[in-house]
């Protein structure tokens, strides 16, 4: 099992926080680091019922992250539309679809190799 880097998993739960703060359902947080093929180390995924409520989510995880740390995104695609949103900050990686998109894509069956942990919303 790859070593855990405490920097990547504190902004994996402020990308985490920002999602609550905005009530995002079933959110999922993957870690990659133990697969060879994977994109970055962490993954987290969410859904909003709406493409407004989508759109709040991502920007909440943006404001969070930047709050907290001062780190910009590396990128960010998605915004206008709010189908699917994508906040790439290199070693963790937030995906904030709708719903429709979100089972359409399924990508925790695409990254289902990766350790799956389910954030409870309770």
């Amino acid at each position: 099992m790859p070593k855990k880097n405490p920097v990547t998993e504190k902004l994996a739960d402020l990308v985490v926080q920002g999602m609550l703060e905005k009530k995002a359902h079933n959110i999922v947080k993957i870690d990659l680091r133990n697969l060879t093929s994977a994109v970055t180390e962490i993954m987290i995924i969410c859904h909003g019922d709406s493409d407004r409520q989508v759109t709040a989510i991502a920007e909440s995880v943006v404001h969070e992250v930047k709050k907290n740390t001062g780190e910009h995104p590396f990128s960010k695609e998605g915004f206008s539309l709010g189908e699917w949103v994508l906040v790439d900050y290199v070693n963790v990686v937030v995906h904030v679809f709708k719903n429709d998109m979100r089972e359409f894509y399924a990508l925790e069956d695409l990254w289902a190799d990766g350790e799956i942990q389910e954030i409870t919303t309770d």
